[in-house]
């Protein structure tokens, strides 16, 4: 077994891989940028080297400076995590001409599997079912506009290099066609430096089903199956293993599929091979067609180990250090079933949008299993994924795990940045996932419910009011005795929440008795019997408050701005005449000019953040004042891009 090893990533999946080794006695070295000198994965670590700039580029993808770290520090191997260089073969190569061991697959099986062109019809002569399409050379647009009519609407276009749903577009009809083709290949570029694609048919009623695999370069075995259709953008939001409604002959399918699969590349390690499945009329043996193989760990492997028992970084580094596989197939069996829910900094009413920020406030239920590479205090930076953690739950049935999971998630307190919790909340209790019928367009039908902001009904709203006068330390916290002589003695507070604004007029008719009168009702906000009380509902809520932002956590996470009664808000701002950044970013493209007539939503920027594209649309019709910035521009959050004419009515 290696002694010392050293993680190429950060984040969650480094600090992963490190709690396995150390359970293994083995060291651990990280490499971190700047952005990430005070992370958690450096601390965790047994030493840490510091390889370059914010930017990926300058620090995480500088394959030369993370080797050189590694014979640096005395490592004898390099675990990739996901991600990054995770999937490079030529970063492989040169980790093994350092005289290295990389934990993972052999270079060449990496790009046997890194084009989905090639992949897919080398999973054709190892005889795994393929999806139709056209996966040749020729990129030239009009040609492949021609094989989408031959194969027939509705197409996904797929980047050859792509995942995670980066240079992924559904086109449904002939003549969104070109503008679908070009933005695929846009991103494309972007995320991967290949602008090739692939036109496949899009499954109806698609399932997203991927299998365990693991490899010692001969011999392979699977560890079941994943469910992993509930997505958003294509990129995954909660996972379960093992997947609903699946039968044992199926599951042998797809599992012997799968194991064929990973054995036609002599694989080594951890891989998934994924495959787009039929769920229009329940699971059937030649209803699943492969889709690609992920030569690496998978950020949703917890819920396979939560079921099989396995540690799956434990059996990479045995496997790596030139162990056989721990388990012969026969020896692995399905216990119980596990959910994974991805918790993110972002907004899901305005389109899941990235956000950034310092987590003031950060807790998370025992009854979970929490794989997470941040902490209270730390930042989201805009340089990376802005995941916060991963909430895993396990139990006996699927039933019982689902509730879990919801009740989990109604306990995860995170404050100082917007947050997917509320929305993964409700998606854990939505009719359809409940009853377990799934497809990856579930999110998408019932988007309007489960991205709704949650807002605060009036007893919360008391309970910030009360928080916010420093009247109720905390919900478990008994209130210091007060002093009332002949008249309650009455406090105002102005907050906000949700960009409204309400004052609430609290009286202090005692030690903690208090009487908070929103305007259109009171509640009376009273301690007794060991407890909060308002009226007659016991307070189960918890609160966090950093500096002027209080959050209440009761079902939801709800957020108020305590507003300073010194400081005048300016309200004379430009509004729906200006476009702005909504987080820092570089400019791909600008389609404005000054004098341009433009329409409500037309597409005026595109900004690059978060390792995604987005386009900011017009606010309302109008006429292009300014332009203030050009492509290839890095910009700051909040600043202004494109300025609209002041009261200009454009014709119809």
């Amino acid at each position: 077994m290696f002694e010392k090893i050293l993680i190429a990533n950060r984040g969650e999946i480094a600090c992963r891989v490190m709690e396995s080794a150390r359970q293994m006695g083995v060291k651990t070295v990280a490499v971190y940028s700047d952005a990430d000198a005070g992370s958690k994965h450096v601390a965790l670590a047994d030493q840490a080297v510091h390889i370059g700039g914010a930017a990926p580029a300058e620090s995480y993808l500088k394959g030369d400076a993370i080797i050189a770290a590694a014979l640096e520090t005395g490592a004898q191997a390099i675990h990739p995590g996901y991600g990054f260089l995770s999937e490079n073969p030529e970063f492989v190569e040169a980790v093994e001409a350092a005289g290295l061991v990389f934990i993972g697959p052999s270079a060449s099986a990496i790009r046997k599997m890194g084009l989905k062109d090639a992949a897919k019809v080398l999973m054709q002569e190892a005889g795994v079912p393929v999806v139709p399409g056209y996966h040749g050379a020729n990129q030239d647009g009009m040609f492949l506009a021609k094989q989408a009519e031959a194969i027939g609407y509705p197409v996904l276009i797929k980047a050859v290099a792509g995942g995670g749903g980066k240079g992924m577009r559904l086109v449904e009809q002939a003549e969104n066609f070109s503008e679908a083709l070009a933005s695929a290949q846009s991103e494309a570029t972007t995320a991967f430096g290949n602008p090739d694609v692939l036109i496949e048919k899009y499954v109806t009623s698609p399932r997203h089903i991927e299998v365990q695999v693991f490899g010692d370069g001969v011999q392979a075995v699977h560890l079941f199956e994943r469910d992993c259709s509930l997505q958003r953008r294509h990129q995954k939001v909660i996972e379960e293993a093992p997947a609903p409604g699946m039968t044992e002959d199926v599951r042998t399918a797809m599992g012997a599929a799968a194991v064929r699969a990973a054995e036609a590349i002599g694989y080594k390690g951890a891989g998934t091979i994924e495959f787009i499945v039929d769920g229009s009329d329940g699971l059937r043996s030649d209803g699943f067609w492969f889709m690609e193989m992920n030569t690496r760990l998978q950020v949703e492997h917890p819920v396979t180990e939560a079921i099989t028992g396995v540690d799956l970084v434990e059996w990479q580094l045995r496997v790596a250090a030139g162990e056989n596989l721990p388990r012969q197939q026969d020896e692995l069996t399905i216990t119980g079933h596990a959910f994974e829910a991805r918790i993110y900094a972002e907004d899901a009413a305005k389109g899941f949008l990235p956000a950034t920020g310092t987590l003031s406030h950060l807790s998370f239920p025992s009854s979970a299993r929490i794989d997470s590479g941040v902490r209270a205090g730390d930042t989201i930076s805009p340089w990376y994924d802005p995941m916060i953690a991963k909430l895993i739950v396990h139990a006996p049935t699927r039933g019982i795990a689902l509730k879990q999971l919801e009740r989990a998630l109604r306990h995860t307190d995170v404050g100082g940045t917007v947050t997917n919790v509320s929305f993964l909340a409700l998606l854990a209790a939505q009719p359809d996932f409940v009853a377990g019928d799934v497809d990856t367009g579930l999110i998408e039908r019932h988007l309007d419910d489960l991205a709704a902001d949650p807002i605060a009904c009036t007893k919360a709203r008391s309970v910030a009011a009360v928080t916010a006068l420093g009247l109720m330390q905390s919900p478990e916290t008994a209130p210091q005795d007060t002093l009332v002589l002949w008249s309650p003695l009455t406090q105002t507070v102005a907050l906000s929440h949700r960009e409204e604004r309400f004052e609430a007029r609290v009286a202090v008719m005692g030690t903690g008795d208090y009487v908070v009168d929103l305007g259109a009702l009171q509640h009376n906000v009273t301690w007794r019997g060991g407890a909060w009380w308002v009226d007659q509902t016991k307070v189960l809520a918890r609160t966090a408050r950093e500096g002027d932002m209080l959050t209440v956590f009761w079902g939801n996470g709800y957020p108020f701005h305590v507003i300073d009664p010194l400081v005048r808000e300016d309200e004379a701002g430009a509004g729906g005449n200006v476009v702005v950044a909504p987080m820092p970013g570089l400019v791909k493209s600008v389609f404005a000019q000054p004098g341009q007539v433009v329409k409500q939503e037309d597409r005026l920027v595109i900004l690059e953040a978060m390792k995604m594209e987005h386009s900011l649309l017009a606010p309302r019709d109008g006429i292009v004042e300014q332009v203030l910035v050009e492509g290839g521009a890095q910009v700051q959050d909040g600043m202004a891009l494109i300025v609209l004419q002041e009261d200009v009515e454009v014709a119809a």
